[in-house]
């Protein structure tokens, strides 16, 4: 049998398929590549380059593998394009996912594991944040994860489909075995972004905001390693093959750092001046997003392993300095 990952090319998708198959899974890989990297996914893996919305492409996958379970990354990710562009979000997001249950339930598969967001939460009434608050995006790519998460739970409702909906913090880092990392373009997390100022590749990083209620005034935000990330993927999967039922589950390192925290431990780790620029507060940024990450220990077994501030940024900058440029060399 074989688990089907959709957006396994990505930055996600692809460490999950790297630890997957270091436990011995047979793979397929689905991927339009167009913000993926097919040099991301180990050769061995079955791979298939094509869009999620196309269904006879889908049926075909699925006719060509046996697959008992699948993981779902395939979406569209940005915050402020989504804002710009929302029907294009909900084209892609919505639409490859109803077009991936068809297929699924057509096949008899029942079970998935979906990568969602902590962006479903919106403005957080209280810190951390557990998945029993209140789920109020406040952009248009929460509002699709939150719809992609309600559309899975009337496909359990109606036909028996199970899910574990993974709503994680800020992802970051790299493959601590290296070979594989973040490469977004345009890029707009922050990590990377400080790390193209050490890389000589931007001259400055703007800190959007310096007179929140925090600390040192800016933005705080919970960072959990891409490893730790595919790990619990991993372990929600075997969770549901194990008849689990279907949950909301928060990913965090359940801690937070600021802005200034960040800044300073890159220029500690790679020895670089990094020149700031503050600006002010952009629209919708909330203060503080911190996770709760009980309900990942109780239900999965899940601690993060690789969340140290040093280990994060010192991964990130052992693929950035090497491939300043992503997988475009």
């Amino acid at each position: 049998m074989a688990i089907l990952i959709t957006g396994g090319a990505g930055y996600v998708g692809s460490h999950a398929v790297h630890a997957l198959a270091a436990c011995g899974y047979k793979l397929a890989v689905v991927d339009n590549l167009s913000t993926g990297f097919r040099a991301a996914v180990p050769e061995d893996v079955h791979f298939y380059e094509g869009d999620i919305r196309d269904r006879v492409f889908l049926d075909g996958v699925f006719a060509a593998e046996p697959v008992e379970g699948v993981i779902h990354f395939a979406a569209s990710s940005q915050v402020g394009e989504s804002m710009v562009h929302p029907l294009r979000y909900y084209d892609n997001n919505l639409g490859g996912t109803r077009v991936l249950l068809e297929s699924m339930l057509a096949h008899g598969v029942k079970t998935i594991v979906f990568s969602s967001s902590a962006a479903v939460y919106g403005e957080p009434q209280q810190v951390p944040i557990r998945e029993t608050d209140p789920t109020n995006p406040t952009n248009c790519y929460g509002e699709t994860k939150l719809a992609m998460e309600r559309m899975m739970h009337w496909a359990e409702a109606a036909h028996g489909l199970r899910y574990v909906a993974l709503r994680y913090f800020n992802a970051c880092g790299a493959r601590m075995e290296g070979g594989i990392g973040e490469a977004h373009d345009p890029e707009t997390h922050l990590i990377p972004l400080i790390l193209q100022v050490a890389n000589g590749q931007r001259p400055q990083i703007a800190v959007f905001g310096t007179d929140y209620p925090t600390p040192d005034g800016t933005c705080v935000r919970d960072y959990v390693h891409v490893d730790d990330l595919a790990q619990a993927h991993r372990l929600a999967l075997e969770y549901l093959l194990h008849g689990g039922k279907s949950q909301c589950i928060n990913l965090g390192s359940g801690s937070g750092f600021s802005v200034r925290e960040m800044i300073d431990a890159v220029r500690r780790i790679t020895g670089h001046a990094i020149p700031v620029s503050e600006q002010p507060r952009r629209a919708g940024d909330p203060a503080v997003l911190v996770a709760s990450i009980e309900k990942a220990a109780a239900v999965l077994g899940w601690q993060p392993q690789c969340s140290d501030l040093e280990q994060v940024i010192a991964s990130a900058w052992a693929w950035h300095r090497t491939h300043p440029n992503g997988y475009r060399e």
